[in-house]
């Protein structure tokens, strides 16, 4: 089954890859903003590639669908004549698609309208079928629901938290409950989207977390240079109340999903969600960056020393370190949610009540009473 954290990483990626404007690749090229649309009485020719902040079809697509949206809509006058899989924050499906259906959502729903003449893979938060599907469905979700007009030809196998099955559903092979359903997933860009992630060739995992080292480093030199001050101001906060920091950056780690989410439900909110959720992610890195400052800085002071430099690279390096111990990835957790409060309450004008002796050294080593360069 698909867990919040999957599903997370699917919205997030949503996010991002909507957030672009819409386009469509194949015989023609339908694209307007952000939305993909073929009109109703409209024949697409071949398989649509579709990404875009919305995919509506209500008319004709001869070939396979596959799509990377915000939201995709298939009306009552679409047809698709083969495949529809994909990833979208939310999918609704009211006509007809010719062959097998594959996506990973936020929300899936088929209507009473719906015909799939194929079988059905579906990967959600909640998920919605009253429609008729003519082969097996499969289905990991928080919330299933299968409603009255649900017309399945063959078996429905699914993993949910809650699932609420109606008894006028028609089920040819029975509804069985599979603990850790696996999915062979849609296919995105040519490539499977497996269990919550691209299956892609194993890479070492210290090769990754070399690199990332490398990316931080370069962008907190950037951050400490660009604005010193701020990142002093960030550091005394999150080394002198990093309970209260880091109270704040759960509580926007919660929220600011949570908001963007409701935003995506909506039709004028779209573009905000994505434009937020693409600056979230940033703020999230930035909000690292500090994290391993504020963490490297608190480990110095244990050696009664200070250097932002050193408190930069020795933070970092931590962290990278984490990745291969068991349970670092709570204490990296912890080190963001500090970086991203102090982050926050710093924009918001505090500081530390004690000061910020801990970054006021020069780059030589600690004195007394040096602002940070």
């Amino acid at each position: 089954m698909f867990n919040t954290r999957q599903l997370v990483a699917v919205f997030l990626a949503v996010l991002v890859l909507g957030s672009v404007a819409g386009v469509a690749t194949a015989q023609q090229g339908p694209s307007a903003g952000g939305a993909v649309v073929i009109d109703e009485g409209e024949t697409y020719t071949g398989d649509l590639e579709a990404v875009g902040g919305s995919v509506v079809i209500a008319g004709t697509v001869t070939g396979d669908v596959s799509v990377t949206s915000g939201s995709v809509v298939v009306t009552e006058t679409g047809e698709i004549g083969g495949t529809l899989d994909g990833v979208a924050g939310s999918v609704t499906i009211e006509g007809m698609v010719g062959n097998d259906v594959s996506i990973a959502a936020g929300a899936i729903l088929v209507r009473d309208s719906a015909v799939v003449d194929g079988e059905m893979e579906a990967a959600g938060g909640d998920v919605r079928i009253d429609g008729t599907i003519a082969g097996d469905v499969r289905v990991g979700a928080e919330e299933l629901v299968v409603g009255p007009n649900a017309d399945i030809g063959g078996a429905l196998e699914y993993d949910a938290a809650t699932a609420t099955i109606d008894s006028d559903a028609a089920i040819a092979g029975g509804a069985t409950r599979v603990d850790d359903i696996g999915f062979s997933g849609p296919t995105i860009f040519g490539a499977p989207f497996q269990d919550g992630g691209f299956e892609a060739p194993v890479i070492p995992q210290w090769v990754f977390s070399g690199y990332w080292l490398l990316a931080n480093l370069v962008l907190g030199a950037i951050v400490v240079l660009v604005a010193p001050q701020f990142a002093q101001r960030v550091t005394g906060l999150g080394t002198k109340k990093a309970v209260r920091s880091g109270g704040t950056g759960l509580l926007l780690v919660v929220a600011v999903p949570i908001v963007l989410l409701l935003l995506l439900l909506t039709v004028i909110g779209i573009p905000l969600s994505f434009a937020g959720g693409v600056g979230f992610l940033l703020a999230l890195w930035v909000a690292s960056i500090y994290g391993a400052l504020v963490l490297g800085t608190w480990l110095l002071s244990l050696a009664d020393y200070a250097n932002r430099w050193v408190a930069l690279a020795l933070g970092l390096f931590v962290l990278a370190v984490l990745d291969f111990v068991p349970l670092g990835g709570i204490v990296e957790f912890v080190v963001v949610l500090v970086g991203l409060g102090a982050f926050a309450l710093a924009i918001r004008g505090e500081s530390g009540d004690e000061g910020d002796d801990g970054m006021s050294a020069t780059d030589e080593g600690p004195q007394e009473g040096t602002p940070m360069a």
